[in-house]
């Protein structure tokens, strides 16, 4: 019997790359069933509510979603629909592994990273405070709970799949209780395990080595706003956010995503990238035990990022969404 999961098709080309990635699971003999929503800004402005209930229900009745980029309104007073999400389920790993792939050219060939960022707290509570019409202050939140499962989540992974180093990444200089807090809890574990090195750099200095010498970097934890910006950053180094897969994991729940935006500017085109979307789902083949499928959907795109006539405008080729997808079915069969 099939495994149903959620799937939530977003705006702009979200509903785009959703169609080709379900094409493509399907034709891989993934084996699951979909429960599929519209949500975002479309959603909104049709029904008035950004994400419907029945989309909730379903994501809470399967725990595992398939997400698609979503546009949230701008200047409505509404929070980030990744950052509600990420909160009212408790996906408190975002996992954004960036590797160098030879048929994508970039002036780095051995990126090799995999990001673990803390989801839940820090600056994206969202907590601010108008002092006067000159003055705001926002609230870092970073708690032990929080820093202690992020960090032994990054140690598991490394320890699980062969990775010799896990980097701390901080500013812990000059946040000395905040982010000194974060390094001492790294530090309290990394003792742990004994098999694996560990080292700690100051965010500003990582940005600066990442453009340098990526391939001193393996697995890297950090607190949520520097896991932002580091993974856009190494997704630079392989060619592009449309090449970066994504999952956020909690205890319950498990939300898989391309972290791109929506790309208005492009939406109804049939020139977008739905490679993100499709390693993220490959990530979540691999939670839901299919490890087999998802080898044999990257081995075939492996095979089709190398041909410039069927790959999408933004990683140089001259194809469309379509023609992606299908040769990617070719090879799959």
């Amino acid at each position: 019997m099939n495994q149903t999961i959620t799937v939530f098709k977003g705006d702009g080309i979200g509903p785009e790359i959703t169609d080709a990635v379900l094409a493509i699971l399907d034709a891989a003999g993934a084996g699951l069933s979909y429960e599929i929503y519209r949500v975002g800004n479309q959603e909104y402005l049709e029904n008035g509510a950004l994400i419907p209930d029945a989309a909730f229900q379903s994501f809470e009745r399967t725990k595992v979603l398939l997400k698609s980029p979503i546009t949230t309104p701008i200047g409505k007073g509404f929070r980030s629909l990744n950052v509600t999400l990420r909160e009212k389920y408790d996906l408190y790993a975002n996992i954004r592994p960036a590797k160098s792939n030879p048929a994508v050219k970039t002036p780095f060939t051995d990126v090799d990273i995999v990001v673990f960022r803390e989801n839940t707290e820090d600056l994206y509570v969202g907590k601010e405070e108008r002092i006067d019409a000159d003055m705001v202050y926002a609230t870092k939140i970073i708690t032990r709970k929080a820093s202690e499962r992020i960090i032994r989540d990054a140690f598991e992974y490394a320890k699980a799949h062969g990775r010799k180093t896990v980097t701390c990444v901080h500013k812990a200089n000059i946040l000395k209780m905040s982010d000194g807090m974060f390094l001492d809890i790294f530090h309290e574990i990394s003792g742990q395990y004994p098999q694996i090195t560990a080292n700690d750099k100051i965010v500003d200095n990582v940005c600066m080595q990442l453009v340098m010498n990526p391939g001193q970097f393996d697995v890297m934890v950090m607190p949520n706003l520097y896991g932002d910006i580091v993974s856009d950053l190494t997704s630079g180094l392989i060619g592009g956010l449309g090449l970066l897969p994504s999952s956020n994991l909690g205890s319950d729940y498990a939300m898989f995503e391309a972290v791109h935006g929506s790309a208005p500017d492009i939406a109804g085109k049939g020139i977008a990238n739905p490679t993100a979307l499709l390693w993220s789902a490959c990530m979540m083949l691999e939670y839901l035990g299919k490890d087999e499928i998802a080898a044999k959907i990257r081995r075939a795109v492996d095979l089709v990022l190398a041909d410039p006539v069927v790959t999408t405008p933004d990683i140089h080729g001259s194809g469309t969404t379509e023609s992606y997808k299908n040769a990617i079915i070719a090879h799959l069969a």
